[in-house]
């Protein structure tokens, strides 16, 4: 079963998250989901086996120019996270595939993701739901 998140699933689902953003806190992200979850432009739905939640994924709108694409807005995955014993049972198609249809709900003709050059299962897992690779950079900072 998938659900719409509501911010009484924030501390649930940052749970999740920190073990795929290990830069943050679960109070980090308990409060970026809980801000995130009242928006209109965004969306979190939780995955389920029977009453437990065992992942989730975060979409959103982006009305910036995404790599690749040629309309505005574009759905954006912007993470999505099973728990490891739970992989490999078609849950995380099941969530891109709910958040592919809350995007064109929204007016959307493209769909769009990204994810580390080095990471080489969510590479695999993009490019066997049907993404295709738009571009590879390679970002810079300075200083000043």
């Amino acid at each position: 079963m998938i659900r719409k998140a509501g911010i009484e699933n924030s501390e649930e689902i940052a749970k999740m998250a920190v073990q795929m953003w290990t830069e943050n806190t679960v109070q980090g992200l308990v409060d970026e989901f809980s801000d995130l979850i009242s928006k209109e432009d965004a969306q979190i739905f939780l995955k389920y086996d029977q009453d437990k939640p065992v992942g989730f994924a975060q979409c959103g709108l982006r009305h910036d120019y995404v790599e690749g694409t040629d309309t505005s807005p574009v759905g954006y995955l912007e993470g999505i996270f099973i728990e490891e014993e739970y992989r490999h049972k078609g849950y995380a198609k099941e969530l891109l595939s709910e958040c592919e249809k809350w995007a064109k709900e929204k007016g959307c003709k493209e769909f769009a993701s990204d994810c580390e050059i080095d990471n080489d299962s969510s590479f695999g897992f993009h490019m066997a739901l049907g993404f295709e690779e738009a571009n590879r950079i390679i970002c810079f900072t300075k200083t000043l």
